[in-house]
């Protein structure tokens, strides 16, 4: 495989992906979030036999760009489906696990794929998809979506189902009165624009899915071995690296999943991008240096640390609360179309990185990208202090009256 071939894979899924938004907005209306999940799982499980078996290139490019607009439907349908069959305590953890488990995929790819035949990597994953196609049918369906669909009967069995051994009549209510007073609203797709709450939760989204990429995760994820080999360390082998890498950033993901509920979306983002912003600078000040032309190699373990150390402090905030917020700031009517529209942003922001770095790298040396990916990180910080709401503890209504500038009164039957 060509330099260019390899480019092309990691393009052809950000590509599939921004295809995939339509479908992705109709199917999770449509069909609901749970069976838009299945489809997706399905879906992956054919493109784990065409890449396995693939006779040339040109196979897993189709079978990359169908792996995007799948991996699209499920990083909407799943953080919708959570936020809305979790109790608000809980909340940011669950929506967390999204990105737990594609940490554990990214760690066991590292840790297998380098050593064993093409095609044993897609037997691992093929299993994984299988196993959610066996067990996940047995869920319930959100009951947000049931009561959206005007099943209440549904519904109600759903959050039974959801919440054994507790009273579900005060919190079958909230939802309902919820879910009465979001369709009421309008639902088109300029309503994002249109009207101010949903503005602002665009906004954020938006701001916040361009600041993952262009905080380097796409480009460190897809080319972490040639980074480090361009960093010309002694230290390590960068195939071992690239496994501590992704250990480092599962476990960083499950403390901040323990604390997202704890010390809140704003406090874990802010310090995030300021940390993940510094370990960046100093990537790129090693960089300059090497490319001036001094001896860095008595120094050559510092690209190493700041990419073990860019892997724990992303994954601390700026790689994780943006998922549980996308769950969160959207009303009922217009999540499937938020979500998406956030979505599409981030993958579009994916693309845009990865061009930044390879024109970059490419035409004047990889120290220039890694300078403007830390700029980002630094204005990330400052829109989070000043911009963002903190949604810890709170109900996805009464979000909905923040966004407002509302004062939200618990009662079932409140009307905006």
């Amino acid at each position: 495989m060509t330099v260019r071939q390899g480019e092309w894979l990691e393009n052809l899924l950000m590509l599939g992906s921004f295809s995939g938004l339509g479908l992705t907005i109709y199917f999770v209306d449509k069909i609901g979030r749970k069976k838009s999940l299945l489809l997706s799982s399905f879906v992956t499980v054919i493109i784990w036999i065409v890449t396995a078996l693939a006779p040339s290139v040109e196979y897993i490019f189709v079978a990359r760009f169908f792996a995007g607009a799948a991996g699209d439907m499920a990083f909407v349908a799943a953080p919708m489906y959570i936020a809305e069959i979790a109790d608000q305590k809980i909340r940011g953890f669950l929506s967390s696990i999204v990105y737990l488990m594609m940490l554990i995929g990214i760690l066991l790819i590292y840790s297998v794929a380098p050593y064993v035949p093409f095609y044993a990597h897609c037997i691992l994953g093929g299993c994984l998809v299988l196993i959610e196609l066996i067990v996940f049918p047995f869920m319930p369906e959100s009951p947000y979506y049931l009561l959206y669909k005007n099943k209440p009967e549904e519904a109600k069995q759903s959050l039974q189902r959801l919440r054994p051994h507790q009273n579900i009549e005060k919190e079958l209510e909230e939802i309902k009165a919820a879910v009465k007073r979001q369709v009421t609203e309008r639902g088109k797709p300029q309503d994002l624009i249109m009207v101010p709450s949903n503005r602002k939760a665009f906004l954020i989204m938006a701001v916040l899915n361009a600041a993952q990429h262009l905080s380097s995760i796409s480009v460190i994820l897809m080319n972490l071995h040639v980074i480090l080999e361009a960093a010309g360390s002694i230290y390590m082998d960068s195939s071992i690296a690239a496994i501590i890498f992704a250990a480092i950033m599962f476990v960083a993901a499950t403390t901040a999943s323990f604390s997202i509920d704890k010390y809140g979306r704003k406090t874990l983002l802010t310090v995030s991008s300021i940390l993940t912003g510094l370990c960046l600078l100093v990537l790129a000040v090693y960089f300059t240096l090497k490319d001036l032309g001094y001896n860095v190699l008595g120094i050559s373990w510092i690209p190493i640390v700041s990419v073990m150390l860019y892997a724990c402090v992303f994954k601390l905030g700026l790689g994780m609360v943006p998922i549980v917020l996308t769950a969160e700031l959207f009303p009922t009517k217009l999540k499937a179309i938020g979500m998406a529209s956030a979505d599409g942003m981030y993958v579009i922001f994916a693309l845009v990185s990865l061009q930044i770095y390879q024109l970059l790298s490419h035409a004047y040396g990889i120290q220039y990208p890694f300078y403007i990916f830390s700029i980002s990180c630094f204005i990330t910080a400052f829109f989070t202090v000043f911009f963002i709401p903190e949604t810890k503890g709170k109900t996805l209504e009464e979000i909905q009256f923040i966004l407002k500038g509302k004062k939200y009164e618990h009662k079932p039957n409140v009307v905006a």
